[in-house]
Parts: structure tokens; C-alpha cells; sequence
């Protein structure tokens, strides 16, 4: 998979790495000219990625939506759990789509919560009748609803190589059972709030994808939250179980690079080819929607 793009230099600012989506650099102490090891900028840009491929189309204002986004979702949960957020004062090249952030020592893993059978946990059941060694009920189709929401963690994979789900044993030896537990706990809590939030928006909220650090023995939230690139979005007036949902979320651009249109395999090892500018056009309208419909608010 090819690097992600050069970031762009922000003077006072240490680039310290590009993710798929995300670039992150660190304030430079103006007395030492030295960055600073316990903050980080955070950005989002308008990168999307699919199937481990950042793809050459950029959806406008992607970044704004989700950093926005993330924010109003982490006041709806403070209450749950505390967050990283320090500031969103920002430097004007990228106001709107980074935050100000506290560096956290993070968890080795991806916490993942399913509200819905759909996507990688749905062929996980069709192999084994059960999703991360949980085991799920006989005959549930894409789409159902679980008996109730169940933590399915993934492996932390480097940029452009899969995650890899893993049993909550795993987790154990990894991060040790107490930490482990509360991080199952806080994930599932913070699927079911936000479908008690998302509920009253006409929104169901699959499953998401969440980060945690730690502050000390503290868990804190980091990252993104409740995002349509960290979680399935689907219209709750279109719900049918039996096949794909329509969605809020990338799984729209997903489609597109799997339908005959646009002419790629995912087996052929080959990046995906740019997404026409209607697709783009679509995305970008999709990613607003969920923004307006969650908060209420005009983009």
C-alpha cells in the first residue's frame, strides 16, 4: 500500500506520524525548540481508506465532519468515560478538522462492539457459529439484531496490513483480565449510549470501533468516536435483516469498489482505482447526514 501523503508543515508543530486518515505532529516548546512529550495535534483529513488502501479521492470536508463530530459525541459521554481533548485551538491551516490532544499511553488493541450482525463478524459466524470465541444464536442473518451487544477486539495492525480478530483471552494476556474487563465494559456501554442517543435521530448504530490510553490507571478515550469511518450507521426506517443495509458510513464507497463499476478485485493486490465524482458527491452528502441527523446541528 502506498505511504500516505506528506503533511502539511505547520510551523511551531513536529510531524510524529500520518496514518490512513490522520496526521499527528507535536507542539515544539518554544524555550527548549524541543517537541513536547505529552500533547499531540491531531488531524483529520480528507483521506479515505478501504480494504487498507488510502484511495487517491479525497472526500471533502470528510476531516471537519468527523473531528466535529467526535467532539459532540465525547460531551455526550463524559459522563461514562473521560477523554483526551485539551483544546480546539488550533492553527489556522487546519481549524475546524484537528484538536489539541492529551498523549496517552495507548492500549495495544482495537476495541470493537457489535450491536447487529453485519460485515467481518457475519463471515466470522458463518464459519463458526460465533464472533471473537462468543458464541451467537443458530440461524441469525446479515443484519439482525444481537441478543445484546457483545466486545469482539481485533488485533492493532500496522497501515496496511488487516486486524485480525482475537478472543477476549487474548486481550487478558495482552493488557492483563482487570484492564481487559474494564475496557469490554466501557466499549459495550459506549455502543449502547450511543444507540440510546442515535435511536431518537432515526439513526441504529451497528457496531464501532473505539481507542483507549491510559492517564496514570485511568482509561481515557482517545481518538475518534462514533464516527461514520469508526462505525456502521444505518437508517432505522430501512432496517431489514436478510442482506446489506444502507448506510451512513464508507461501506457506501465499499460497494462502489466491490460492484462491477468500478472494474477492481480485491484479490488482484492492486490499489482501487479513484472514485468517480459522483460517488465523492454521495459520500460527502452521507457523511453530513449522519453529522446533522446525530447532532441537530447544520454543517
Amino acid at each position: 500500500m502506498p505511504d500516505a501523503p506528506a503533511p502539511l508543515p505547520l510551523p511551531g508543530y513536529a510531524h510524529v506520524y500520518s496514518g490512513k486518515v490522520r496526521d499527528l505532529y507535536a507542539p515544539v516548546d518554544p524555550a527548549s525548540g524541543e517537541p513536547r512529550p505529552d500533547q499531540l495535534l491531531l488531524v483529520a483529513s480528507d483521506r479515505i481508506s478501504a480494504f487498507d488502501f488510502i484511495l487517491d479521492s479525497p472526500i471533502p470536508d470528510k476531516g471537519e465532519v468527523l473531528t466535529r463530530l467526535s467532539l459532540w459525541w465525547f460531551a455526550q459521554l463524559e459522563d461514562l468515560v473521560p477523554n483526551h481533548v485539551i483544546s480546539t485551538d488550533v492553527p489556522d491551516a487546519v481549524r475546524g478538522r484537528a484538536v489539541l490532544v492529551e498523549r496517552l499511553e495507548m492500549l495495544p488493541v482495537e476495541c470493537v462492539a457489535r450491536a447487529y450482525l453485519t460485515g467481518g463478524g457475519l463471515g466470522e459466524y458463518a464459519a463458526t457459529g460465533a464472533v471473537s470465541g462468543i458464541a451467537l444464536p443458530a440461524g441469525l442473518v446479515d443484519g439482525d439484531r444481537l441478543p445484546e451487544p457483545i466486545f469482539t477486539p481485533s488485533t492493532k495492525a500496522p497501515m496496511g496490513e488487516h486486524d485480525e480478530p482475537i478472543p477476549f483471552s487474548a486481550v487478558e494476556a495482552e493488557i492483563g483480565s482487570d484492564l481487559a474487563a474494564r475496557v469490554r465494559d466501557l466499549t459495550v456501554a459506549i455502543l449502547a449510549r450511543g444507540n440510546e442517543i442515535a435511536a431518537g435521530r432515526g439513526i441504529l448504530l451497528a457496531d464501532t470501533k473505539v481507542e483507549f490510553g491510559l492517564r496514570g490507571d485511568e482509561i481515557v478515550l482517545a481518538d475518534e468516536v462514533l464516527t461514520p469511518d469508526s462505525s456502521r450507521f444505518w437508517p432505522a426506517d430501512q432496517w431489514e435483516p436478510g442482506h446489506p443495509q444502507p448506510s451512513f458510513d464508507k461501506q457506501f464507497v465499499r460497494e462502489w469498489l466491490t460492484s462491477p463499476a468500478s472494474g477492481w478485485s480485491k484479490s488482484s493486490g492492486e490499489a482501487p482505482p479513484p472514485l468517480p465524482e459522483d460517488v465523492v458527491a454521495q459520500t460527502r452528502a452521507k457523511y453530513v447526514e449522519a453529522y446533522e441527523r446525530l447532532t441537530g446541528e447544520t454543517f
